[in-house]
């Protein structure tokens, strides 16, 4: 029997698309509204889940939109506070993101086990979440083009031999659709 490993060297799983992940969306964002109040104007579904139809790895991204990065050190002390941990930009000016303590972030009276989730934090005039929302709002109202997204996701997570090569090898795609949303 051939490993899996060998089938997919990057461990990425790209699936069908699920329902649940628009309700997963909401749930988290229920609890974040909630505990973050006035702090925040929004949270955003962004990324692959958040474009119907479209095959994604099932890890929900949010982008918690704040008004400026001054309100960054209340956020992270608010966030702290349901198991979130602070880990800075990551290389990305103005994005802050936060890794989840255990599966049971954000923490909750219920001990609920919420779906994987990546969570991020910028100001609303952020660079990067304006590609964000531009990348996705392009997908949702081009279904080709979402599709062939999906494909080579697909392709990227059978055949790149690590995460990064995955990552990288979307880029000239998700580039090209980015200048098109300039135009």
């Amino acid at each position: 029997m051939v490993s899996s490993k060998k089938e997919n060297p990057s461990g990425i799983e790209i699936v069908a698309y699920d329902e649940k992940w628009e309700k997963a969306f909401s749930l988290l964002e229920n609890v974040l509204v909630n505990a973050l109040e006035d702090l925040i104007l929004c949270i955003e579904h962004v990324g692959s889940t958040a474009v119907k139809g479209l095959g994604a790895k099932p890890i929900i991204d949010l982008d918690i939109v704040i008004e400026n990065d001054q309100l960054l050190p209340n956020i992270i002390q608010q966030l702290s506070r349901l198991g979130y941990i602070h880990e800075g930009d990551l290389g990305i000016k103005g994005r802050d993101a936060f890794a989840r303590q255990d599966r049971f972030v954000p923490w909750s009276e219920t001990g609920e086990q919420w779906i994987a989730h990546h969570l991020y934090v910028c100001s609303k005039d952020n660079e990067e979440l304006k590609r964000h929302l531009a990348f996705r709002n392009f997908l949702r109202e081009h279904p080709k083009v979402a599709a062939e997204y999906e494909l080579l996701k697909r392709n990227l997570a059978k055949n790149a031999k690590t995460r990064a090569a995955y990552t990288e090898g979307k880029s000239a795609f998700v580039e090209r659709i980015l200048r098109s949303c300039d135009e």
